[in-house]
């Protein structure tokens, strides 16, 4: 039986090499650190919205403790960009996915302060 020959041929396209894109640490770091910087802040004012939520819930002088509390802190969260814009910080430089972080955060954070604030141990 006669073989066949089998003809090597020479790879004619360049080969593809990886180039890392440019990666400034410095940069990272101080971005890194504004956003914790933001996420202290929205922590606090988190607090003291619960703080002051359940305050206006169990001290309100109408029957409507509760409805009030609840525009105040839905408020807060609608509103919250522009609060980090009165005590200057540029959101702009913030990343949408960090922003979600926040709001929730936001949220489970002053919930939690006022449930606790507004039950026995605390009231």
């Amino acid at each position: 039986m006669a073989r066949r020959r089998h003809i090597i041929q020479k790879n004619t396209e360049k080969e593809y090499e990886f180039v890392p894109p440019r990666f400034d640490e410095k940069e990272f770091i101080v971005k890194d650190i504004y956003e914790t910087k933001v996420l202290a802040v929205i922590a606090l004012i988190s607090v003291i919205t619960g703080l002051l939520c359940s305050y206006l819930q169990k001290n309100s002088p109408s029957e409507y403790g509760l409805e009030l509390s609840l525009s105040l802190f839905f408020l807060t969260i609608f509103f919250l960009k522009n609060i980090m814009k009165i005590l200057h910080f540029n959101v702009h430089t913030i990343e949408t996915r960090s922003w979600i972080g926040n709001y929730i955060m936001f949220t489970f954070l002053g919930m939690g302060v006022w449930i606790l604030m507004i039950n026995a141990p605390f009231m």
